[in-house]
């Protein structure tokens, strides 16, 4: 009795030593890398115009003049809470990953023209932000000649929106500064003052605090450091509203609460900036029957500043609207859980047949009394649903709130945020001048290790994405501690406002995990390669997205009002407009990684960061399948379904296999006698391949097209570490969109 009363007080005195010790600030890194050697940046843009011009002597075209550069702007390092808290050894985490990170990595492994900094700035206390600038102008002084940069560095932050209902939620948009010096750029991050904020800031229980370290004592010195991390984000005060944020002191933390507020503040600052919503359709964190109607105004749109969207990421796709909804809404507000169709399983439906499934007697009147109280229970829980189903397992929900027919789609698809629902509505509060967005297209990664362009490979999904979880079911159990488990016959109400659960364990990271990809690219038609012609051509909207690989798209207008007209324009005509597609496959790439990356990088730093694997391209290039037109033909009238107004896919050409590429010209015959605007983008296709995680779920469907079971790929150890899950896909590039309006209308 004595010796374990010895031993109870031995752990008694560790834990409460545990508690008292101090991590250590992890600042922004060393670069390690120098510049590229000036003939390797020149031959990239040397083999592109040769590509180019191949593709256009076969066509009789003209050879395009402006090069294509290849970028990522989402990128988030351990300076993000999120990020941090994914890099802890029981999550498989790879410890710090630092700003100076993801420079060595878009120049070594991922060989990008361009990259952002994104964190999320609830977590950017000012001395982060501090060292995120300097380590953003180290980068681009090592980039050399600033005309003909080897890699351009932008500063930036995302703002994070998390609204409890439709009605507030706003989402996430990223910020992009133009310029570096510190007289042209915000003092400090402006974070959205909403869940996300105080999720972020939100302190780790006690039990955490002490039995991380303890339970995993050779790695304690990481879950110090996260300690020390959240006590620094803490402690630095809220900056007072309704000031101008020029007169706020440099030592507090600034919100804004709706993008009204995101964009006056980056109004008063005047310096250059960019604003690039992402993840629109995210059903993670957004409320079910949340749509873009509420953005559609004078007030919570600046199309000065938001000028771009993120179709995909490595959260998923974004862009493809359905017309079911999670949720439908009663005139009176009140919420109602729809039927279930071939197509779509709402999962306030499915939690209710999890339910039955508990019952006795599944047909009673009894149950279906405690089914029709769970999908109730359900939608008032929102995103935090699945709390109100007690000891459910990933396989119980089976394939319920996905887009079983989309491109690789994002967790919990909100089609009411799609960016074809946001292309096809229209804001009638001033009839005589209809309001309506029109974004040019682009895509990144969202990485949140620090390496931007992930892409470039389907590999090393626990590294390249963000879907991992628990080391082992030990790690799984402590980690995941609150959680219910035992499968109760009966729902419960689960409210987000008052649980004990923290933050990180309210939404379904578990089950989201099988939907995380290697992640997209943006790409721009600039003029060369400093830093003002990528933003110049970001401002144009002459940009385009991948779903990772370098393909080479053009999409033109050939009878604009005074000539040629790239994507992105706007024009009026009194004539059916004409189109011009050009595209050529990426390059297929060949193992390991070229002698530039074994030179620039020590052999510890090129294997830590690039894992093996970098940008490696081959001579030979992936052929292009097909090109499809999607023609969207915005309201014109309050009420228009706007499932009608989406013709997706409105034109097909399929594409004679050939490696220099695939060139197609189409018309519309309908434009002139419609008298209605048009809104027309091209996707250029390549034959499947295979891609992480493209099939996440891994249905079983029966005959009527149910998912009736699920294999997903998990992020924790259920899943081998070395399975990259891979199944076949057919990567893609969206141009972004060419607005055409008949002559003298708005």
């Amino acid at each position: 009795m004595g010796r374990a009363v010895r031993a109870a007080g031995v752990v008694v005195g560790l834990a409460v030593g545990l508690t008292a010790c101090r991590g250590e600030h992890e600042g922004p890194g060393t670069i390690e890398g120098g510049r590229l050697p000036e003939a390797l940046v020149a031959e990239r843009s040397v083999r592109q115009a040769g590509d180019a011009r191949t593709l256009a002597e076969a066509t009789g075209a003209p050879a395009p003049r402006k090069q294509i550069l290849f970028g990522d702007l989402h990128v988030h390092t351990t300076i993000s809470a999120d990020a941090f808290l994914m890099s802890l050894p029981i999550l498989q985490g790879e410890g710090t990953h630092p700003v100076a990170d993801a420079c060595d990595f878009a120049r070594y492994c991922s060989a990008l023209d361009f990259w952002s900094i994104n964190d999320h700035a609830e977590s950017i206390t000012p001395r982060r932000w501090r060292e995120t600038k300097e380590s953003i102008r180290q980068c681009n002084a090592i980039a050399g000649d600033a005309e003909n940069p080897d890699v351009v560095a932008f500063l930036g932050w995302e703002w994070t929106h998390v609204g409890g209902t439709p009605k507030d939620h706003y989402g996430h948009k990223n910020v992009i500064l133009r310029d570096l010096a510190e007289d042209a750029v915000p003092r400090r991050p402006i974070d959205s003052d909403s869940f996300a904020t105080r999720a972020m800031r939100a302190a780790a229980p006690l039990r955490q605090r002490v039995l991380l370290p303890l339970f995993d004592y050779p790695n304690r010195e990481r879950y110090f450091a996260l300690q020390e991390f959240l006590n620094e984000t803490r402690a630095v005060p809220r900056c007072p509203a309704g000031v101008d944020t020029r007169e706020l002191p440099d030592d507090c933390m600034e919100g804004a609460g709706t993008p009204q507020i995101l964009f006056q503040k980056l109004r008063q600052w005047g310096h250059a900036a960019m604003v690039i919503p992402h993840g629109t359709t995210w059903g993670l964190y957004t409320p079910a029957g949340s749509t873009w109607d509420k953005q559609l105004t004078a007030d919570q749109h600046d199309p000065a500043l938001q000028r771009l969207i993120e179709v995909f990421s490595g959260h998923g796709n974004s862009e493809e609207y359905r017309d079911w909804r999670g949720v439908e809404l009663e005139p009176n507000g009140e919420k109602v859980c729809p039927e279930p169709t071939p197509e779509y399983e709402p999962c306030c439906w499915r939690a209710g047949e999890i339910i039955r499934s508990r019952c006795p007697d599944p047909g009673s009147a009894e149950c279906q009394a405690r089914v029709e109280k769970t999908r109730r229970l359900y939608l008032q829980a929102d995103t935090a649903g699945r709390h109100t189903v007690p000891g459910t397992s990933v396989a119980d929900w089976k394939g319920c709130g996905q887009c079983h027919d989309c491109f690789l789609p994002s967790y919990q698809y909100r089609p009411g945020s799609s960016v074809q629902y946001i292309l096809g509505i229209t804001n009638f509060d001033d009839p005589g001048d209809p309001r309506r967005f029109h974004f040019g297209f682009m895509a990144s990664s969202d990485s949140h290790t620090a390496r931007p362009g992930t892409g470039y490979k389907e590999y090393g999904r626990l590294y390249n994405t963000e879907g991992r979880g628990s080391r082992d079911a030990t790690w799984s159990r402590r980690f995941n501690a609150g959680i219910a488990t035992r499968p109760d016959p009966e729902p419960v109400a689960f409210d987000q406002d008052t649980t004990d659960l923290a933050p990180y364990l309210i939404l379904d990271f578990e089950r989201q995990a099988s939907f995380f990809m290697t992640g997209g690219l943006a790409a721009v038609h600039a003029g060369g390669r400093s830093r003002q012609g990528v933003w110049d051509a970001l401002q144009r909207r002459e940009v385009y997205g991948t779903s990772g690989p370098r393909i080479l798209l053009w999409f033109d207008l050939l009878n604009g009002p005074e000539g040629e007209l790239p994507m992105g324009s706007q024009a009026r005509l009194g004539e059916m407009p004409r189109f011009r597609v050009r595209a050529v496959g990426s390059f297929k790439q060949i193992p390991g990684c070229p002698d530039v990356s074994e030179q620039g990088l020590s052999p510890e730093r090129l294997e830590r960061l690039c894992r093996g694997e970098c940008y490696h391209p081959s001579d030979e290039r992936h052929p292009i399948d097909r090109i499809e037109v999607v023609r969207i033909r915005p309201q014109v009238g309050a009420g228009e379904p706007v499932g009608a107004l989406v013709e997706d896919t409105w034109r097909r050409f399929a594409c004679v296999p050939d490696p220099t590429g695939c060139t197609v010209e189409f018309d519309d015959p309908d434009f002139v006698a419609a008298g209605r605007p048009a809104t027309y983008y091209v996707r250029a296709v390549q034959a499947p391949s295979p891609v992480v995680n493209a099939d996440p779920l891994r249905c079983r469907f029966d005959p009527a097209g149910n998912c009736v079971e699920v294999s997903p790929c998990y992020g924790d150890y259920r899943t081998p570490f070395e399975d990259d899950c891979l199944a076949p896909a057919e990567e893609r590039a969206w141009s972004s969109p060419i607005y055409v309006a008949p002559g003298g209308a708005s």
